[in-house]
C-alpha cells in the first residue's frame, strides 16, 4: 500500500503542476473518462454493475482455474457468528456480526474451497465504512486474502491481474 500511496502522491503532484501550467476548460474534461478529483488520473466512468461486469470478465479470462461467485454474503463463508474484535481504537471490544458485513463482490474458489475475496468500493470505503471493515475482518479470520479495488481509480486490466496473482500465489 505504501508504494501505491507514493505513486498516487507523485501522480497528484504531476497533475497539479500540469493544471497550473495549462488551465483546461470544463468542457474539455467532460469525457467518458474523467479525471478523478483526487488523483488526476483518467478513470473510466462506470456504474457499479459495469465495474462488476468488467471484473467478472477479467476473472473469467485470466483466472479460469477458479470458480467465481458474485455478491457472496459474509455469512456464507463465516457462518452466523457474533464476534468481538477491534475495528475502531475507541471501541476495542464491540460485538460485530458476520451478517452486518458488506457482501463480498467476488469469491474465488478452487475445488469448492474459497481461496480469496475481491471487493470493489469507492472513496475510503475499504478503510472507514463499518460494513467493509467487518467483511475484511472475517476474511482475515478465515485466512482469505482480501483484495480491494477502488472504483474511483483506473484499475487497468494488467494491474488488476497482477495484483490478484500477487495475493493468490
Amino acid at each position: 500500500m505504501g508504494l501505491l500511496k507514493s505513486l498516487f502522491d507523485i501522480a497528484l503532484k504531476v497533475a497539479s503542476d500540469s493544471m497550473k501550467a495549462e488551465p483546461q476548460s470544463t468542457s474539455a474534461r467532460q469525457t467518458p473518462q474523467q479525471s478523478s478529483p483526487d488523483s488526476g488520473w483518467d478513470v473510466p466512468q462506470r456504474s457499479e454493475s459495469e465495474w462488476e461486469d468488467y471484473f467478472s470478465r477479467i476473472l473469467g479470462e485470466h483466472f479460469p482455474e477458479f470458480a467465481v461467485k458474485k455478491d457472496v454474503p459474509v455469512t456464507d463463508l463465516a457462518g452466523d457468528v457474533s464476534d468481538s474484535f477491534q475495528l475502531y481504537p475507541t471501541r476495542p471490544h464491540q460485538a460485530y456480526k458476520a451478517e452486518w458485513g458488506k457482501p463480498y463482490t467476488f469469491v474465488l474458489s478452487k475445488g469448492g474451497v474459497p481461496v480469496a475475496v475481491v471487493m470493489l468500493g469507492s472513496g475510503n470505503s475499504h478503510s472507514r465504512k463499518v460494513k467493509f471493515l467487518i467483511s475484511r475482518m472475517y476474511a482475515k479470520k478465515l485466512s482469505l486474502p482480501y483484495i480491494n479495488f477502488y472504483t474511483d481509480m483506473p484499475n487497468e486490466e494488467g494491474y488488476v491481474v497482477e495484483r490478484i496473482r500477487k495475493f493468490i500465489s
